[in-house]
């Protein structure tokens, strides 16, 4: 694996220190201030897979319904009647994309492990959802750009992820033990990527970000 030399979000090179635990070492970018895991300990592909496998994403669990509606009800409250929308990393279970249907809304659906079908990556949308997948990225800058491309203008692009604070929250923080979250960003890092885009910036609660596109 390289080394870390540069944000992968911005592309400054000063990324000193953060925080250190017993699974691995977190650099924050003094530019956008995203928090990053060096690639060394990034898992392997397989690894990465296994993991993915224990999340238990079921269209019936009411919790989790719940847990998605913190972005479902932000979103459906901008966009118009029967939009076109992308989910983003949907998963296995893809039940953020059933309820924007349920309410009228046609999805489609891309996920690099489970629904690898990369010609919705070709279309266009009105909005495009991403839960609880950019801390995920190993190249969320072009990940970003590329899911930025194909919104629509005056379109959405909300996602969702928890948030970084200050070190002492970061210390004890149990949302950095997943071995397979290696970004971490702040409201300031959300910011920062508004204004390199020209997007409006809307925060809700603790993990929920709209972002809209501009038109003319």
């Amino acid at each position: 694996m390289p080394e870390l030399s540069h944000c992968p979000l911005c592309g400054e090179f000063d990324l000193p220190h953060f925080h250190r635990d017993r699974r691995r070492e977190y650099r924050r970018c003094q530019a956008c201030g995203l928090v990053v895991v060096p690639p060394k300990y990034y898992l392997d592909s397989a690894l990465e897979r296994a993991e993915y496998d224990k999340h238990q994403n079921n269209p019936e669990d009411a919790g989790y319904r719940c847990f998605l509606s913190r972005l479902a009800e932000p979103l459906l409250a901008r966009i118009a009647p029967a939009s076109s929308g992308l989910d983003f990393g949907c998963g296995p279970g893809p039940v953020l994309a059933q309820i924007l249907e349920e309410a009228g809304h046609r999805m489609a659906l891309y996920d690099i492990n489970y629904h690898r079908e990369k010609s919705v990556l070709e279309h266009d949308y009105d909005f495009i959802c991403a839960t609880e997948v950019v801390e995920h990225l190993h190249r969320p800058r072009e990940e970003l750009q590329m899911l930025w491309k194909i919104i629509r203008e005056k379109g959405y692009l909300a996602i969702m992820t928890k948030l970084v604070q200050d070190l002492p929250a970061f210390e004890r923080w149990h949302y950095k033990n997943d071995p397979t979250h290696v970004c971490f960003f702040s409201r300031d890092t959300w910011r920062w990527w508004a204004r390199c885009y020209g997007a409006q910036i809307e925060f809700f609660g603790s993990d929920v970000v709209l972002f809209r596109k501009p038109g003319g």
